[in-house]
């Protein structure tokens, strides 16, 4: 039985930890398109990088991967010289990985409410609500989090069961809503601007987006659990997108 990409996705990232070559075939190196801007496209070969990598004797965590269509989006968690969480989103073309972007903040936490930035659920369920779930995810982004419109969290936030994996945060709407509405001078702190892509399968939906941070140019990755039409879980990174001038590659970030 073949592999869903997903757990090809899973082998892939588990490589860097063992340098097992095998699992890098599932990336076609000739198309492969690199979206990270610190990451120099076409300078070493995926084997030879996850080699050099495995040597420094890191821990790789797939904490969660999901697959929506041609896209894989996975929860990671990374320690090598330091430790990070991640999200990494791959797309698949004839059954290879052709395309990556990806989103790391140093991990930090537990936040006030005693959670993890990767602890909670991981499995889907109601794989029949994928577009709905996508669909609520896809609004409240908009409406919410792009236009400001917090006097709608509540139509889309579960105010007495929202769980925070946000290491700034707490559990609950208000924590939430006091960080959207922190503003400095007029300037809204986390200012989101435009959303890329939404991801989803079943109950879980990545939402990737582009916008400012406390003033710096920056990608965030929000990941949701849905339940019974609310928004019940929260995971995120923050990631400082460098200026165009440092970056590696001319593909962008997004």
């Amino acid at each position: 039985m073949a592999l869903a990409n997903k757990d090809k996705i899973r082998a892939l990232l588990k490589s860097i930890e063992t340098g097992d070559p095998g699992p890098i075939a599932v990336v076609n190196e000739d198309k492969y398109i690199q979206h990270n801007p610190q990451t120099s496209e076409g300078s070493e070969g995926l084997a030879v990088l996850f080699k050099r990598l495995s040597e420094t004797s890191p821990h790789v965590n797939i904490v969660r991967a999901f697959e929506d269509g041609d896209f894989v989006f996975a929860h990671t968690e990374y320690d090598f010289s330091r430790r990070n969480i991640g999200f990494e989103v791959f797309r698949f073309e004839d059954g290879q990985a052709v395309e990556h972007w990806d989103n790391i903040q140093a991990r930090s936490g537990p936040n006030q409410s005693g959670h993890s930035m990767v602890d909670g659920a991981t499995k889907s369920v109601d794989l029949d609500l994928t577009e709905t779930n996508r669909a609520l995810v896809q609004s409240f982004v908009e409406d919410v989090l792009i236009d400001g419109q917090h006097d709608q969290l509540g139509d889309y936030v579960h105010t007495e069961t929202f769980i925070e994996h946000n290491p700034g945060l707490a559990d609950g709407m208000s924590s939430l809503r006091k960080a959207l509405e922190t503003s400095n001078d007029g300037i809204r702190q986390i200012d989101y601007l435009r959303v890329h892509r939404v991801l989803a399968e079943g109950n879980f939906v990545l939402g990737i987006c582009e916008g400012n941070f406390e003033g710096t140019h920056s990608a965030f990755y929000d990941l949701f659990r849905v339940d019974d039409g609310k928004l019940v879980e929260h995971w995120d990174t923050t990631e400082k997108i460098a200026p165009r001038s440092e970056w590696k590659n001319d593909n962008g970030k997004f």
